[in-house]
């Protein structure tokens, strides 16, 4: 008879990534991810705490993915950096749209609301595309605007886009990324230095 390899985090954090993949948040239950690694439920307590804790750290994860394809977009022009960074976030979510709801568990810790757990993970990402809009302004390439107004209004643009296409509309790769480079055009000119 095999000897049963040790249960591990990562392990744990794999199964419940596979199973909200597949199924959703609302599929999501240590009962479940425990039959899926073939132990008890009490085993992964070792592991994690709770669901939430289970959610907090899956959270986590889909935003260090995400900002890790932000900070791949290594473009000098901070315009361009911002439209792939853009593109990267529609991809992300267009990738595991299940996982990608999961980053809105949580706030980042920019956004003041007491009742609401901070994420780190989440203001790491945002900062990453934030840093983008800085030096677009900086650089008089965007009007000499509230930086955070200006990369919140780009994010919600994005973020709306990502939505949307999440969905799954089936409009195509190619009609995606003109939707994508339009709504970035709107709000750039909304933002142009005049």
């Amino acid at each position: 008879m095999p000897t049963r390899r040790p249960l591990r985090r990562e392990t744990v954090l794999d199964a419940a990534r596979r199973r909200v993949a597949r199924q959703g948040l609302a599929g999501l239950s240590l009962r479940q991810v425990a039959r899926d690694l073939g132990v008890t439920a009490p085993a992964l307590y070792a592991h994690v705490e709770s669901k939430e804790a289970l959610v907090r750290a899956l959270a986590d994860e889909e935003l260090t993915r995400l900002a890790a394809r932000l900070e791949a977009v290594d473009d000098p022009d901070p315009l361009e950096r911002i439209r792939g960074m853009s593109r990267a976030y529609v991809a992300h979510a267009r990738t595991h749209p299940e996982l990608f709801s999961l980053m809105f568990a949580f706030r980042p810790d920019w956004v003041p609301a007491p009742e609401v757990e901070e994420l780190p993970a989440a203001s790491k990402a945002f900062g990453v595309a934030a840093a983008a809009v800085e030096e677009a302004i900086a650089t008089g390439r965007f009007a000499p605007v509230d930086p955070l107004t200006a990369a919140l209004s780009l994010w919600a643009a994005t973020h709306g886009v990502a939505v949307l296409l999440a969905a799954g509309p089936g409009l195509g790769a190619d009609a995606e990324r003109r939707l994508v480079d339009a709504v970035l055009g709107f709000v750039f000119a909304g933002l142009a230095a005049r």
